[in-house]
Protein backbone atom coordinates (compact mmCIF):
# COMPACT_ATOMS: atom_id res chain seq x y z
CA UNK A 1 0.00 0.00 0.00
CA UNK A 2 1.43 3.33 -0.82
CA UNK A 3 1.92 6.29 1.84
CA UNK A 4 2.26 9.11 -0.43
CA UNK A 5 3.14 10.85 -4.05
CA UNK A 6 6.01 11.82 -5.63
CA UNK A 7 5.29 14.39 -8.39
CA UNK A 8 7.94 15.60 -10.89
CA UNK A 9 9.45 18.71 -12.51
CA UNK A 10 7.82 18.83 -16.57
CA UNK A 11 10.03 16.60 -18.28
CA UNK A 12 11.56 14.53 -16.01
CA UNK A 13 9.08 11.72 -16.43
CA UNK A 14 10.37 10.19 -19.95
CA UNK A 15 13.31 7.73 -19.10
CA UNK A 16 11.36 7.01 -16.24
CA UNK A 17 8.59 5.89 -18.66
CA UNK A 18 11.37 4.15 -20.36
CA UNK A 19 11.51 2.16 -17.60
CA UNK A 20 14.83 3.45 -16.32
CA UNK A 21 14.23 2.65 -12.12
CA UNK A 22 16.09 5.81 -10.33
CA UNK A 23 14.34 8.90 -9.41
CA UNK A 24 16.26 11.74 -8.37
CA UNK A 25 16.20 14.58 -5.71
CA UNK A 26 16.61 17.40 -8.69
CA UNK A 27 13.76 15.58 -10.59
CA UNK A 28 11.12 15.82 -7.73
CA UNK A 29 8.94 19.18 -7.41
CA UNK A 30 7.13 17.31 -4.20
CA UNK A 31 6.50 14.64 -2.22
CA UNK A 32 2.68 14.35 -0.98
CA UNK A 33 1.36 12.55 2.15
CA UNK A 34 4.48 11.83 5.03
CA UNK A 35 5.75 8.81 3.49
CA UNK A 36 8.49 7.34 5.91
CA UNK A 37 12.36 5.79 4.60
CA UNK A 38 11.36 2.57 3.15
CA UNK A 39 7.79 3.16 2.02
CA UNK A 40 5.83 2.52 -0.90
CA UNK A 41 5.06 5.40 -3.13
CA UNK A 42 3.51 6.34 -6.43
CA UNK A 43 5.23 8.63 -8.87
CA UNK A 44 3.48 10.99 -10.81
CA UNK A 45 4.67 13.21 -13.99
CA UNK A 46 4.03 16.83 -13.96
CA UNK A 47 0.60 16.93 -15.45
CA UNK A 48 -0.22 14.03 -13.09
CA UNK A 49 -0.38 11.40 -15.25
CA UNK A 50 0.56 7.71 -13.00
CA UNK A 51 4.64 7.04 -14.46
CA UNK A 52 5.58 3.88 -11.96
CA UNK A 53 5.53 2.71 -8.14
CA UNK A 54 8.81 2.14 -6.31
CA UNK A 55 10.71 2.81 -2.44
CA UNK A 56 11.00 5.79 -0.67
CA UNK A 57 14.37 7.09 0.81
CA UNK A 58 14.91 10.93 1.99
CA UNK A 59 18.27 10.11 3.13
CA UNK A 60 19.52 8.57 -0.85
CA UNK A 61 20.76 10.29 -4.23
CA UNK A 62 18.50 7.66 -5.28
CA UNK A 63 14.98 9.26 -3.95
CA UNK A 64 13.31 6.58 -5.20
CA UNK A 65 14.13 3.05 -6.56
CA UNK A 66 11.60 1.83 -9.04
CA UNK A 67 9.71 -1.55 -9.49
CA UNK A 68 6.54 -1.27 -10.90
CA UNK A 69 4.73 0.23 -13.86
CA UNK A 70 1.49 -1.43 -12.79
CA UNK A 71 -0.83 1.74 -11.14
CA UNK A 72 -2.44 -1.14 -8.87
CA UNK A 73 0.30 -3.82 -8.59
CA UNK A 74 1.58 -3.80 -4.38
CA UNK A 75 5.32 -4.07 -3.98
CA UNK A 76 4.51 -7.07 -1.50
CA UNK A 77 6.25 -10.60 -1.12
CA UNK A 78 4.48 -12.30 -4.10
CA UNK A 79 5.84 -9.39 -6.23
CA UNK A 80 8.92 -10.17 -5.40
CA UNK A 81 8.37 -13.70 -5.44
CA UNK A 82 7.49 -13.46 -9.02
CA UNK A 83 10.47 -11.34 -9.65
CA UNK A 84 13.30 -13.50 -7.87
CA UNK A 85 12.17 -16.70 -9.71
CA UNK A 86 12.02 -14.91 -12.97
CA UNK A 87 15.61 -14.21 -12.08
CA UNK A 88 16.42 -17.93 -11.10
CA UNK A 89 15.14 -19.27 -14.10
CA UNK A 90 17.75 -17.34 -16.58
CA UNK A 91 20.43 -19.07 -14.16
CA UNK A 92 19.30 -22.52 -13.94
CA UNK A 93 17.18 -23.14 -17.11
CA UNK A 94 19.03 -20.53 -19.82
CA UNK A 95 22.76 -20.25 -18.38
CA UNK A 96 22.65 -23.73 -16.63
CA UNK A 97 24.78 -22.13 -13.93
CA UNK A 98 22.61 -23.54 -10.80
CA UNK A 99 24.18 -26.79 -9.40
CA UNK A 100 26.49 -28.65 -7.33
CA UNK A 101 29.71 -26.86 -6.91
CA UNK A 102 28.83 -23.92 -9.01
CA UNK A 103 28.57 -20.10 -8.57
CA UNK A 104 26.98 -17.51 -10.31
CA UNK A 105 25.35 -14.11 -9.60
CA UNK A 106 21.38 -15.40 -8.94
CA UNK A 107 20.15 -11.62 -8.94
CA UNK A 108 21.73 -8.57 -10.67
CA UNK A 109 20.45 -5.52 -8.79
CA UNK A 110 18.78 -3.38 -11.58
CA UNK A 111 19.80 -5.86 -14.37
CA UNK A 112 16.82 -8.44 -13.36
CA UNK A 113 14.66 -5.35 -11.96
CA UNK A 114 15.49 -5.37 -8.40
CA UNK A 115 17.32 -2.22 -7.98
CA UNK A 116 19.43 -2.66 -4.51
CA UNK A 117 19.64 -6.28 -4.13
CA UNK A 118 22.16 -8.36 -5.22
CA UNK A 119 22.56 -12.41 -4.25
CA UNK A 120 25.66 -14.70 -5.14
CA UNK A 121 25.42 -18.59 -5.13
CA UNK A 122 28.19 -20.45 -4.29
CA UNK A 123 27.39 -24.23 -4.41
CA UNK A 124 24.45 -24.89 -1.52
CA UNK A 125 24.97 -21.10 -0.13
CA UNK A 126 23.70 -17.62 -0.70
CA UNK A 127 25.51 -14.72 -0.53
CA UNK A 128 22.99 -11.01 -0.13
CA UNK A 129 24.16 -8.06 -0.49
CA UNK A 130 21.55 -4.81 -0.27
CA UNK A 131 22.76 -1.32 -1.19
CA UNK A 132 18.76 0.09 -1.19
CA UNK A 133 17.43 0.46 3.00
CA UNK A 134 14.01 0.00 2.01
CA UNK A 135 14.82 -3.54 0.48
CA UNK A 136 17.32 -3.93 3.24
CA UNK A 137 13.98 -3.17 5.86
CA UNK A 138 12.69 -6.10 4.03
CA UNK A 139 15.40 -8.85 4.62
CA UNK A 140 13.62 -11.38 6.31
CA UNK A 141 10.93 -11.42 3.63
CA UNK A 142 13.23 -11.97 1.14
CA UNK A 143 15.37 -14.67 2.78
CA UNK A 144 11.68 -16.30 3.27
CA UNK A 145 11.58 -16.35 -0.57
CA UNK A 146 14.98 -17.43 -1.42
CA UNK A 147 14.91 -20.20 0.99
CA UNK A 148 11.51 -21.56 -0.74
CA UNK A 149 12.76 -21.31 -4.00
CA UNK A 150 16.12 -22.81 -3.63
CA UNK A 151 16.22 -24.47 -0.25
CA UNK A 152 19.95 -22.90 0.18
CA UNK A 153 21.93 -24.73 3.17
CA UNK A 154 22.25 -20.96 4.02
CA UNK A 155 22.10 -17.77 3.33
CA UNK A 156 25.05 -15.54 4.65
CA UNK A 157 24.28 -11.29 4.29
CA UNK A 158 27.86 -9.55 2.98
CA UNK A 159 27.70 -5.23 3.62
CA UNK A 160 29.07 -3.03 0.45
CA UNK A 161 31.86 -0.65 1.62
CA UNK A 162 30.42 3.19 1.47
CA UNK A 163 26.31 2.18 1.34
CA UNK A 164 25.60 2.84 5.21
CA UNK A 165 26.83 6.17 4.32
CA UNK A 166 24.72 6.74 1.08
CA UNK A 167 21.30 4.80 2.04
CA UNK A 168 21.52 5.74 5.77
CA UNK A 169 21.65 1.74 6.60
CA UNK A 170 23.06 0.17 9.59
CA UNK A 171 23.19 -3.71 8.87
CA UNK A 172 26.36 -6.14 10.16
CA UNK A 173 27.56 -8.72 8.10
CA UNK A 174 26.34 -12.14 9.58
CA UNK A 175 23.83 -15.30 9.02
CA UNK A 176 20.33 -14.43 7.87
CA UNK A 177 19.13 -18.53 7.58
CA UNK A 178 20.32 -21.48 7.45
CA UNK A 179 23.59 -22.55 8.77
CA UNK A 180 27.53 -21.15 7.93
CA UNK A 181 29.45 -23.28 5.75
CA UNK A 182 32.25 -24.85 8.09
CA UNK A 183 35.14 -23.29 5.94
CA UNK A 184 35.13 -22.17 2.60
CA UNK A 185 33.41 -23.25 -0.25
CA UNK A 186 34.33 -25.37 -3.22
CA UNK A 187 33.09 -24.18 -6.69
CA UNK A 188 34.18 -25.49 -10.10
CA UNK A 189 34.64 -23.02 -13.41
CA UNK A 190 35.11 -24.38 -16.68
CA UNK A 191 38.36 -24.16 -17.74
CA UNK A 192 39.89 -22.93 -21.29
CA UNK A 193 40.27 -26.99 -22.61
CA UNK A 194 37.20 -29.30 -22.85
CA UNK A 195 36.79 -31.63 -19.58
CA UNK A 196 39.18 -29.53 -17.39
CA UNK A 197 37.02 -27.23 -14.60
CA UNK A 198 39.31 -24.93 -12.38
CA UNK A 199 38.26 -25.18 -8.68
CA UNK A 200 38.37 -22.47 -6.37
CA UNK A 201 38.02 -21.97 -2.60
CA UNK A 202 35.67 -18.96 -1.60
CA UNK A 203 35.47 -17.59 1.82
CA UNK A 204 32.08 -15.98 1.81
CA UNK A 205 32.14 -14.21 5.64
CA UNK A 206 35.97 -12.58 4.91
CA UNK A 207 36.58 -12.54 1.09
CA UNK A 208 36.59 -10.08 -0.93
CA UNK A 209 33.11 -8.51 -1.86
CA UNK A 210 31.18 -11.87 -1.55
CA UNK A 211 33.68 -14.05 -1.86
CA UNK A 212 34.79 -13.94 -5.47
CA UNK A 213 35.13 -12.35 -8.70
CA UNK A 214 32.22 -13.70 -10.54
CA UNK A 215 32.22 -11.13 -12.72
CA UNK A 216 35.40 -12.04 -14.74
CA UNK A 217 34.15 -16.17 -15.35
CA UNK A 218 33.86 -15.59 -18.95
CA UNK A 219 37.10 -13.02 -19.51
CA UNK A 220 39.59 -15.37 -17.44
CA UNK A 221 38.48 -17.96 -20.70
CA UNK A 222 39.33 -15.63 -23.11
CA UNK A 223 42.61 -14.54 -21.34
CA UNK A 224 43.22 -18.46 -20.89
CA UNK A 225 43.71 -18.74 -24.58
CA UNK A 226 46.18 -16.51 -25.27
CA UNK A 227 48.93 -18.05 -22.24
CA UNK A 228 50.02 -21.27 -23.50
CA UNK A 229 53.61 -21.20 -22.99
CA UNK A 230 53.90 -18.37 -21.42
CA UNK A 231 55.46 -16.76 -18.63
CA UNK A 232 52.24 -14.23 -16.89
CA UNK A 233 51.77 -11.91 -14.33
CA UNK A 234 48.33 -11.58 -12.01
CA UNK A 235 48.54 -8.27 -10.81
CA UNK A 236 45.76 -8.00 -8.57
CA UNK A 237 45.30 -11.77 -8.27
CA UNK A 238 42.67 -12.10 -5.14
CA UNK A 239 42.13 -15.31 -4.85
CA UNK A 240 44.17 -16.75 -7.98
CA UNK A 241 41.65 -16.58 -10.91
CA UNK A 242 42.89 -15.08 -14.09
CA UNK A 243 46.47 -16.79 -13.11
CA UNK A 244 44.85 -20.38 -12.60
CA UNK A 245 42.86 -20.06 -15.68
CA UNK A 246 45.74 -19.13 -17.40
CA UNK A 247 48.30 -22.01 -16.35
CA UNK A 248 45.15 -24.48 -17.07
CA UNK A 249 45.82 -23.14 -20.67
CA UNK A 250 49.07 -23.82 -20.54
CA UNK A 251 50.64 -21.25 -19.39
CA UNK A 252 54.49 -21.77 -18.22
CA UNK A 253 54.55 -20.48 -14.74
CA UNK A 254 52.31 -17.53 -13.46
CA UNK A 255 53.01 -14.91 -10.24
CA UNK A 256 50.10 -13.53 -8.38
CA UNK A 257 50.87 -10.26 -6.38
CA UNK A 258 47.87 -8.57 -4.19
CA UNK A 259 48.22 -6.22 -1.17
CA UNK A 260 45.80 -9.10 0.84
CA UNK A 261 47.70 -11.29 3.14
CA UNK A 262 44.36 -13.65 3.52
CA UNK A 263 44.21 -13.41 -0.77
CA UNK A 264 47.61 -14.69 -0.95
CA UNK A 265 46.79 -17.22 1.47
CA UNK A 266 43.15 -18.32 -0.63
CA UNK A 267 45.29 -18.00 -3.85
CA UNK A 268 48.27 -20.93 -2.75
CA UNK A 269 45.76 -23.01 -1.38
CA UNK A 270 43.56 -22.66 -4.89
CA UNK A 271 46.91 -23.32 -6.85
CA UNK A 272 47.56 -26.69 -4.53
CA UNK A 273 43.88 -27.69 -5.10
CA UNK A 274 44.95 -27.45 -9.05
CA UNK A 275 47.63 -29.34 -8.25
CA UNK A 276 50.13 -26.83 -9.50
CA UNK A 277 53.60 -26.33 -7.50
CA UNK A 278 55.33 -23.32 -6.18
CA UNK A 279 56.99 -22.78 -9.41
CA UNK A 280 54.09 -22.61 -11.48
CA UNK A 281 52.25 -20.50 -9.23
CA UNK A 282 54.24 -18.09 -7.01
CA UNK A 283 52.06 -15.71 -4.86
CA UNK A 284 53.42 -12.40 -3.32
CA UNK A 285 51.91 -10.14 -0.90
CA UNK A 286 52.81 -6.68 -1.57
CA UNK A 287 51.65 -3.21 -3.15
CA UNK A 288 51.03 -4.58 -7.44
CA UNK A 289 52.22 -0.55 -8.32
CA UNK A 290 55.70 -1.55 -5.97
CA UNK A 291 56.25 -4.80 -6.82
CA UNK A 292 55.73 -4.30 -10.31
CA UNK A 293 58.55 -1.14 -10.33
CA UNK A 294 60.82 -3.53 -9.01
CA UNK A 295 60.43 -5.77 -11.74
CA UNK A 296 61.22 -3.36 -14.32
CA UNK A 297 64.04 -2.64 -12.07
CA UNK A 298 65.27 -6.63 -12.36
CA UNK A 299 64.46 -6.35 -16.11
CA UNK A 300 61.73 -8.66 -16.12
CA UNK A 301 59.82 -10.19 -18.51
CA UNK A 302 56.20 -11.20 -19.10
CA UNK A 303 54.45 -12.83 -21.78
CA UNK A 304 51.16 -11.89 -20.52
CA UNK A 305 50.22 -9.05 -17.55
CA UNK A 306 46.62 -8.85 -16.15
CA UNK A 307 46.00 -5.68 -14.56
CA UNK A 308 42.30 -6.39 -12.37
CA UNK A 309 42.58 -3.55 -9.61
CA UNK A 310 39.52 -2.77 -7.35
CA UNK A 311 37.60 0.30 -7.96
CA UNK A 312 39.39 3.29 -8.50
CA UNK A 313 36.82 5.77 -9.32
CA UNK A 314 33.49 5.82 -6.35
CA UNK A 315 32.36 9.37 -7.26
CA UNK A 316 32.40 11.21 -10.46
CA UNK A 317 35.72 13.47 -8.11
CA UNK A 318 37.79 10.66 -8.08
CA UNK A 319 37.78 10.00 -12.39
CA UNK A 320 40.50 11.58 -13.14
CA UNK A 321 43.19 10.56 -10.59
CA UNK A 322 41.70 6.95 -10.83
CA UNK A 323 42.88 7.18 -14.82
CA UNK A 324 46.16 8.81 -13.57
CA UNK A 325 46.33 5.34 -11.47
CA UNK A 326 45.76 2.98 -14.50
CA UNK A 327 48.33 5.15 -16.75
CA UNK A 328 50.78 4.62 -14.26
CA UNK A 329 49.95 0.45 -14.44
CA UNK A 330 49.63 0.94 -17.98
CA UNK A 331 53.27 2.39 -18.51
CA UNK A 332 54.76 -0.50 -16.05
CA UNK A 333 52.97 -3.08 -18.08
CA UNK A 334 54.60 -1.87 -21.01
CA UNK A 335 57.66 -1.98 -19.69
CA UNK A 336 57.78 -5.75 -18.34
CA UNK A 337 55.92 -7.01 -21.62
CA UNK A 338 57.89 -8.62 -23.90
CA UNK A 339 57.48 -8.36 -27.79
CA UNK A 340 54.26 -9.48 -29.12
CA UNK A 341 53.08 -9.94 -25.47
CA UNK A 342 49.49 -9.70 -23.90
CA UNK A 343 48.35 -6.86 -21.96
CA UNK A 344 44.80 -7.37 -19.94
CA UNK A 345 43.40 -4.08 -18.73
CA UNK A 346 40.00 -4.61 -16.58
CA UNK A 347 38.17 -1.83 -14.94
CA UNK A 348 34.91 -2.23 -12.93
CA UNK A 349 34.02 1.48 -12.28
CA UNK A 350 31.57 2.52 -13.94
CA UNK A 351 32.52 5.99 -13.91
CA UNK A 352 35.10 5.22 -16.73
CA UNK A 353 34.02 4.06 -20.34
CA UNK A 354 35.48 1.65 -22.49
CA UNK A 355 36.06 4.87 -24.37
CA UNK A 356 38.22 6.33 -22.10
CA UNK A 357 40.08 3.31 -20.97
CA UNK A 358 41.10 3.02 -24.94
CA UNK A 359 42.28 6.55 -25.38
CA UNK A 360 44.59 6.26 -22.36
CA UNK A 361 45.65 2.90 -23.66
CA UNK A 362 46.87 4.57 -27.02
CA UNK A 363 48.56 7.66 -25.43
CA UNK A 364 50.23 5.26 -22.94
CA UNK A 365 51.21 3.19 -26.48
CA UNK A 366 52.44 6.45 -27.95
CA UNK A 367 54.80 7.62 -25.05
CA UNK A 368 56.31 3.74 -24.81
CA UNK A 369 56.73 4.03 -28.72
CA UNK A 370 54.82 0.42 -29.13
CA UNK A 371 52.09 -0.66 -31.39
CA UNK A 372 49.52 -1.92 -30.35
CA UNK A 373 46.47 -4.41 -31.53
CA UNK A 374 43.06 -3.98 -29.71
CA UNK A 375 42.14 -8.17 -30.08
CA UNK A 376 38.93 -8.50 -27.62
CA UNK A 377 36.98 -5.62 -26.25
CA UNK A 378 35.01 -7.58 -23.62
CA UNK A 379 32.45 -6.45 -20.80
CA UNK A 380 30.22 -8.73 -17.82
CA UNK A 381 28.96 -12.29 -18.16
CA UNK A 382 25.19 -13.14 -19.04
CA UNK A 383 24.66 -13.66 -15.20
CA UNK A 384 25.38 -9.80 -14.80
CA UNK A 385 22.47 -8.97 -17.53
CA UNK A 386 22.53 -5.50 -18.99
CA UNK A 387 18.87 -3.56 -18.74
CA UNK A 388 19.00 -1.98 -22.02
CA UNK A 389 16.62 1.12 -19.71
CA UNK A 390 19.53 1.12 -16.95
CA UNK A 391 22.77 1.36 -19.19
CA UNK A 392 24.61 2.36 -15.79
CA UNK A 393 23.78 -1.28 -15.46
CA UNK A 394 26.96 -2.13 -17.95
CA UNK A 395 30.08 -1.52 -15.70
CA UNK A 396 33.11 -4.26 -16.30
CA UNK A 397 35.40 -3.77 -18.75
CA UNK A 398 38.34 -5.84 -19.96
CA UNK A 399 40.67 -4.59 -22.98
CA UNK A 400 42.79 -7.42 -24.32
CA UNK A 401 45.37 -6.08 -26.18
CA UNK A 402 48.96 -7.55 -28.24
CA UNK A 403 51.97 -4.69 -27.64
CA UNK A 404 54.41 -5.67 -30.41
Amino acid sequence: MTTGRVHLHPRRAKPLYARHPWVYPAAIASVEGDPADGDEVDVHAHGGAFVARGLYNSRSRLRVRLYSWEPDQPLDQAFFHNRIAEAIRLRRDVLGWVGPHRACRLIFSEGDGLSGLTVDLYDRWLVVQFTSLALAMRREMFADILSELLNPAGIYLRTERGVGKLEGLEIQDGLLQGEPPSGPILIREPGPMAGIEVEFLVDVAEGQKTGFYLDQRENRLAVARYAAGRRVLDAFCYSGGFGLACLRGGAEAVIGVDSSEAAVKLARLNAARNGFSEQQAAYHRADVFEFMQEAVRHRERFGVVVLDPPKFARTKSAVEDALRGYRRLLTLAHLLLAPEGILVLCCCSGLITMEMLEELSGQVAASAKRTVQLLERRGQPPDHPVVISCLESAYLKCLIQRIL
